[in-house]
């Protein structure tokens, strides 16, 4: 049987597969008797060949720094000449090679585990250094309390070990803590171990208790990596351990390798549950696209307003209000944490309508810092004849005036419409609101329209982008169903309002290709692909490109338009699953 690992799902780092040995596992998973039946590790009492270099792992398995000892593979082949070997080769985390095997059991994670930036540094060298459609173990390490953060870091097997060893010296181990078990007066689960009455409970129970916990725990992982929402669970498991927390935030620091594994879009919405949520991959990417690529095209005042519970903003009644005041006579942009600030074009791009907080009225100083610093660095590359701040006192205005003190270029005038101690809706701010605005003139439906196209374009594509890619366009439906032709009414795109993203048609993907606009290419071998591309189709795929990301599609016989399922380098690494997603396609 051909021997095999298939990512088919992805949460960041995490992700739900398919390991394939001797027999099948749903990944992430526990996976002893696969490694025993398929031989692709050796245990313990088998005969395995000195080496100088060979270092014993806390499992009964034999390691070599360089992989798999050569003398080894020989002998196995003898043995089990029906296996395509080795399907897991044992590896250090220092000095990582791809040996072509289906999984890397990592030998030395007893000396990093509990530590949380040795941890990372381990997962990080070894994930980057294998290809991204392999599996990677972690043995003798997994508890219910820490697989969820194992998981999310992007290790995808584990054994029952540590759970066994803990139970037979009489711990019993829960997602929270590990008890002593003469200190447990009753037991607080009902898995079948802890069927039996609290003093027939033994030792030997309290293992099966715990090999049945860390199951649970790993069902509980599998279903929230198929949801989206892993990391809204961890951020409230790794409070459980201080090393777990550290791990945490460590691995938040690794922005390249978090960055390049997280979609940029999804249905999911994000619990901004703890102040972690501001370093999430969402949350600082989408900060960073509106800084840095997105640029105002209103000639009108910037008017500053308070987010909504409501998604998207326009929808909700505080900002009907708003707009009830304003009258298209300027560009609103939200102030909220965790997202920093969004731009009216942009209140439906993910995660902008797609997260939800705490509300408290009170905003902690890594709230107010973070939001000011975006605020900031907005008002840095967008330029506005007149600042009106319709905001409260309970923790925006005082984020506004930070950035009022600390502006170092010309000089930064504001108008503040909210009385003290007042609200946004008041009868009294509202007309403050409207009476700053009086004498400006209003934008049309059909340059908010374009305006919002083209940012769109520029958030997803790169700065300058949506000028590029629609100098002369037309719009047709109504916001946000937006449709966008050219001046011969071809259509070149649709705006996706589910996402807040642009979907091209093959007209459309042509002037892409031709614009001076990044453009996010697939190659693929020669055929014609219908409904998807699989990984092996996939000659050469761009670094930049991200799950979700929109992608031109081209062969020697086609050319197409569609949506990544995997980031750039996993599509040239793979040898299984979904690469793209093919919308529109023709045969050359």
């Amino acid at each position: 049987m051909t021997d095999y690992f298939e990512v088919h799902e992805r949460d960041g780092a995490a992700r739900v597969g398919e390991l394939r040995l001797e027999s099948s596992r749903t990944t992430p998973a526990l996976v002893d008797d696969v490694l025993t039946d398929a031989g692709s590790l050796w245990s313990g009492d088998r005969e395995v060949p000195e080496s100088d270099d060979s270092q014993l792992t806390v499992l009964p398995h034999r390691a070599f720094p360089g992989g798999t000892a050569d003398e080894v593979q020989e002998s196995f082949a003898v043995e089990y000449p029906d296996v395509d070997y080795p399907s897991v080769a044992v590896v250090s985390s220092v000095g990582v090679d791809d040996h072509g095997t289906d999984a890397y059991a990592v030998s030395d994670v007893q000396s990093i585990v509990g530590h949380g930036a040795a941890l990372v540094e381990a997962v990080v060298s070894v994930r980057e250094s294998v290809p991204a459609d392999t599996a990677v173990l972690f043995s003798g390490v997994a508890t219910p309390r820490n697989v969820a953060l194992l998981a999310y870091a992007g290790i995808d097997l584990f054994d029952e070990t540590a759970a066994v060893v803990k139970g037979t010296e009489g711990r019993y181990l829960t997602t929270d803590e590990a008890y002593f078990l003469e200190d447990l007066e009753e037991l607080p689960c009902s898995c079948p171990a802890c069927g039996k009455p609290r003093q027939e409970f033994t030792r030997e129970d309290c293992a099966e208790h715990n090999v049945n916990a860390l199951e649970a725990e790993l069902g509980i992982v599998r279903r929230r990596i198929r949801d989206g929402r892993l990391r809204d669970y961890v951020e409230g498991q790794a409070r459980q351990d201080q090393w777990l927390t550290a791990a945490m935030r460590e691995l938040d620091s690794q922005w390249g390798y978090l960055e390049e594994r997280t979609p940029i879009l999804r249905d999911a919405q994000i619990s901004a549950a703890t102040e972690d949520t501001l370093r999430r991959v969402e949350i600082q990417r989408f900060a960073d696209r509106v800084t840095t690529r997105y640029r105002n095209r209103f000639k009108n005042p910037l008017v500053l307003v308070p987010c909504s519970a409501a998604k998207p903003y326009s929808e909700s009644q505080s900002h009907r209000q708003f707009h009830d005041a304003v009258q298209w006579r300027a560009h609103l942009v939200s102030m909220t944490s965790p997202i920093g600030v969004v731009p009216q074009e942009l209140e439906t791009t993910y995660p902008a309508q797609h997260y939800d907080t705490v509300v408290t009225g009170r905003w902690s100083e890594d709230e107010r810092e973070f939001v000011a610093k975006v605020l900031e660095r907005y008002l840095e590359r967008n330029a506005y004849p007149k600042i009106v701040a319709h905001v409260p006192d309970d923790g925006y205005r005082d984020i506004v005036e930070r950035v009022e003190e600390s502006w170092e270029g010309d000089d930064l005038e504001l108008t503040y419409t909210v009385p003290e101690g007042g609200h946004p809706t008041d009868e009294e701010s509202l007309s403050n609101l409207s009476e700053a605005l009086s004498g400006e003139l209003k934008y049309s439906k059909r340059e908010r329209e374009h305006n919002t196209v083209r940012a769109l374009a520029d958030y997803l594509l790169g700065d300058g982008a949506g000028d590029d890619l629609f100098e002369d366009m037309q719009t047709t439906s109504r916001y946000p169903k937006i449709q966008v032709r050219d001046s011969e009414e071809t259509q070149l795109a649709t705006m996706v309002p589910q996402y807040g993203t642009l979907s091209f048609t093959l007209e459309g993907a042509k002037r892409w290709v031709e614009s001076d606009a990044p453009t996010k290419r697939v190659q693929i071998d020669g055929f014609v692909p219908h409904g998807s591309v699989l990984a092996p189709g996939i000659v050469d795929a761009d670094d930049e490109i991200r799950i979700g990301d929109e992608v031109v599609v081209e062969g020697p016989r086609a050319f197409g338009v569609g949506r990544a399922e995997m980031f750039g380098r996993e599509m040239e690494e793979s040898t299984r699953g979904i690469a793209c997603e093919i919308r529109h396609v023709e045969e050359k």
